[in-house]
């Protein structure tokens, strides 16, 4: 007996536009094309989340260094001085008393110059 396909190959089409909601006309109409841009965009999404991670990062040692020249020092003296006195404060953290609390890493800067 002939196994007719049609039923889930339907479904699958019908997973792929739903899955390729929001995206260009010609993406979101042809299946092949739909496909081909649903995994290209996977692949983005993989990539940026490991980036979003670095671009974090960048952000936070950018508030310090400002935070730092402020208080007549440069992040990396800072830093340096920080594992030297041993206080360990993540540089989120630290980040975050910059922007919200200047007092408090005032007091974190002078900790680290006795």
């Amino acid at each position: 007996m002939r196994v007719k396909r049609g039923v889930p190959g339907h479904a699958k089409h019908v997973k792929i536009r739903k899955a390729t909601r929001g995206f260009s006309h010609p993406n979101r109409v042809s299946v092949k094309r739909g496909r081909q841009a649903l995994v290209k965009s996977m692949q983005f999404a993989t990539r940026d989340r490991k980036n979003r991670k670095r671009t974090f990062r960048e952000l936070w040692i950018t508030r310090i260094n400002a935070a730092a020249h402020l208080n007549d020092t440069t992040y990396s003296k800072l830093i340096a001085a920080l594992k030297v006195a041993g206080i360990t404060i993540d540089r989120k953290i630290l980040a975050e008393l910059a922007v919200n609390d200047p007092a408090a890493f005032t007091a974190v800067v002078k900790a680290t110059q006795k």
